[in-house]
């Protein structure tokens, strides 16, 4: 049984930071495109940032500069780092992963895990 666990998230201040975490089980990441994914209330689900296998990586405008996804093909994971969060950044955060060699029916994604940016 293939599945993605996030982790990390929390309650933070603005201008705080957080590190989330995706850890897959059941699939080797190796081969796959990670990405991050956020969906805030009333909002859609919006692609945040991505990472190739060849860790060729991607970010939305919003976060170019704060946010920094990295890959780990040992420890079959794919992190974010967020930094200098702002209130807008408050969202559930879902991890993705997609086989190079299909599309988007062929994803994994995780439960989520919420962060909260509030003073």
């Amino acid at each position: 049984q293939v599945q993605l666990v996030e982790s990390g998230g929390g309650l933070v201040q603005p201008g705080g930071s957080l590190r989330l975490s995706c850890l897959g089980s059941g699939v080797d990441l190796r081969f796959y495109t990670m990405a991050w994914y956020r969906q805030g209330p009333g909002k859609q689900r919006d692609l945040v940032a991505s990472i190739t296998y060849r860790s060729i990586t991607d970010y939305a405008h919003s976060v170019t500069g704060r946010f920094t996804i990295s890959r780990d093909n040992a420890k079959n994971t794919a992190d974010l780092q967020m930094n200098s969060l702002k209130p807008e950044d408050t969202a559930v955060y879902y991890c993705n992963a997609r086989p190079t060699w299909s599309g988007p029916s062929s994803d994994y994604w995780g439960q989520g895990t919420q962060v909260t940016v509030s003073s």
